[in-house]
């Protein structure tokens, strides 16, 4: 993790590449803004003191969380039922049982069909609170809580230097409260691993604008291994590649997308050569979860809310609310100055949750796509944002309170 923020450059202007900005003209970084044309330098960005900048996101993580935490604290109150048993569900069981027992050598079966094991849930979280457990003494629930926890707050650092790569530090701070707010980031209070693959992405697409290819390409690899949703990285990666190949000749560029898509190749691998069966975890989806792919999801979504609005079920409701969010969210990343790398992978994670049965976006899947959230954040202001922020402040404490006292939804 990089100790001051990232310079506005990646070097310094040459004779042979001269630029007014001192940016290499096909920078990675750029994109023209509306209405600005080709020319122009991007916004000032302004000085950042070294070391101090790790406050800002440090002061908007801790405070999400404590309103997560009160939540919580509310929550047990009126269930009588400590913080540890709240969280202790959902995905966060399955990741826990991944942690202590490992995955079957086996499919397990009911009724004929696959049913729902570890084999659905990637290594890398689960294999991280078993290392933490083992060195620390500490239970598998409450390492799993801690790296959460702590991932969550790395994770918010690096949507931090992300927004401030390309813009001012005011709108790195409310994309980041935002991104922390987001009705999605309930789940850093819960046992799972979205916060160790927003880590990996941001730091990742950092990499890419900085072309560090091989930082780049080892971080995709972890994330990869962490979720299947970060094999959009993959796209930001070829983007990248082919932009540092036509322009610059820099071949080792291809580093980068050779090793993001590993961590899922391994583990497809590993399962094959564990159950015997090439499709182990694509079949444990459809069987035990009824998740596949399917491009006219969507549609779906959207023709069964608007043919009768009222006798929709609570989860049409959101994942209808989470389709109309994430396209309103994404024409305005496409009209930012947002790079073209951290476009490319929010938009093509939310196309991953989009056609993913009976998935959709959900608010975290739309959390995971967060370069997105982030253009909510950099692109609205004023009363607009303020409203907008408090909106979702109440949302995120609604669905973890939901999430933690129901099963009538899956989050």
């Amino acid at each position: 993790m990089p100790s001051e923020p990232m310079p506005p450059a990646d070097g310094p202007a040459t004779a042979d590449r001269p630029d007014v900005a001192g940016r290499a003209p096909t920078d990675l970084l750029e994109r023209p803004h509306p209405g600005t044309g080709d020319g122009g330098p991007p916004p000032d960005r302004g000085p950042v003191r070294r070391g101090w900048w790790v406050l800002r996101p440090l002061v908007i993580y801790a405070l999400s969380r404590t309103i997560a935490l009160g939540t919580l604290a509310v929550s047990g109150i009126v269930t009588h039922r400590s913080i540890a048993q709240q969280v202790d569900r959902w995905d966060g069981v399955w990741f826990l049982r991944a942690a202590i027992h490992g995955w079957p050598a086996q499919l397990p079966m009911h009724d004929g069909h696959v049913a729902g094991s570890t084999i659905a849930f990637f290594p890398l979280f689960p294999l991280t609170i078993r290392w933490m457990s083992q060195l620390t003494g500490l239970s598998p629930l409450t390492s799993g809580m801690l790296i959460s926890e702590l991932s969550g707050l790395t994770a918010m650092i690096g949507v931090w230097l992300l927004v401030r790569r390309y813009a001012d530090q005011s709108s790195a701070d409310r994309a980041t409260l935002l991104v922390a707010l987001f009705p999605g980031s309930f789940v850093l209070s819960l046992v799972y691993s979205e916060g160790l693959a927003i880590t990996f992405l941001a730091f990742g697409l950092l990499a890419l604008m900085r072309r560090h290819w091989l930082v780049a390409g080892v971080l995709g690899l972890l994330a990869t291994a962490t979720t299947p949703v970060a094999l959009a990285f993959e796209v930001s990666c070829l983007w990248c590649a082919y932009r540092a190949i036509a322009d610059d000749r820099q071949w080792r560029s291809l580093v980068a997308p050779v090793l993001t898509p590993l961590g899922f190749g391994a583990y497809q691998a590993w399962l094959w050569w564990h159950t015997g069966n090439p499709a182990a975890w694509r079949v444990t989806e459809r069987g035990g979860w009824q998740s596949y792919p399917s491009l006219l999801y969507p549609v779906h979504i959207l023709v069964v809310f608007l043919r009768d609005p009222i006798a929709t079920t609570e989860t049409g409701d959101i994942l209808f609310v989470g389709t109309v969010v994430t396209v309103v969210a994404a024409v305005l990343a496409v009209r930012s100055r947002m790079p073209m790398p951290a476009l490319l992978y929010g938009l093509s994670a939310a196309a991953l949750g989009l056609v993913s049965a009976p998935i959709g976006m959900r608010p975290r899947f739309i959390f995971l796509a967060f370069p997105l959230v982030v253009a909510l954040g950099t692109e609205v202001k004023g009363r607009a944002y303020v409203a907008l922020v408090s909106l979702s402040g109440v949302l995120m404490v609604v669905a973890l309170a939901y999430s933690v006292n129901s099963f009538r939804v899956f989050p």
